[in-house]
């Protein structure tokens, strides 16, 4: 009787963890799908691009697609776990990695690698209301040009 108890209890305990996880997920304010507001983004240097719509999945998945200034079709992927470790980056020129640090519930901070070295470092704020949300980015990209962008989205 008594490992049968203790079977529940160890089963009810490893569903609790795992609602725990995926609430913890599911309740992150990034979660859903963003348009670029190019007339409040800056780019530095600039031209920015002419749009980009970004998606960020409950199970970590996220992506970008865009057209950049030249009118050029972009795509890049990415996972969010926030534990400041280097993931895959995909699609950028400027970066090949990125690391996610949560500061609290609205505010993140990233790093960006490329070829191992640190690119660009920079903060994720998502507005109280969970409207507005506003990337900075500082750093060198690829062409070795120093960069400070603020790109403001808005929840679509």
């Amino acid at each position: 009787m008594q490992k049968l108890v203790r079977g529940a209890l160890a089963v009810l305990f490893l569903v609790a963890i795992a609602i725990t996880v995926a609430s913890a997920q599911t309740n992150d304010p990034v979660i859903g799908t963003w348009q670029l507001n190019v007339a409040k983004s800056k780019y530095t240097p600039g031209p920015g691009p002419k749009s980009e719509m970004r998606t960020y999945a409950a199970n970590g998945d996220a992506s970008a697609k865009g057209v950049d200034a030249s009118g050029k079709a972009t795509s890049s992927q990415w996972t969010i776990i926030y534990d400041g470790k280097d993931r895959p980056l995909t699609g950028s020129p400027d970066a090949d990695m990125l690391s996610l640090k949560r500061i609290d519930p609205n505010h993140v901070e990233f790093t960006q690698k490329r070829g191992g070295k640190v690119a660009m470092t920079g903060t994720r704020t998502v507005s109280p209301d969970g409207k507005v949300m506003t990337i900075v980015t500082k750093g060198t990209d690829a062409k070795g040009q120093t960069v400070n962008n603020v790109e403001v989205f808005d929840r679509r």
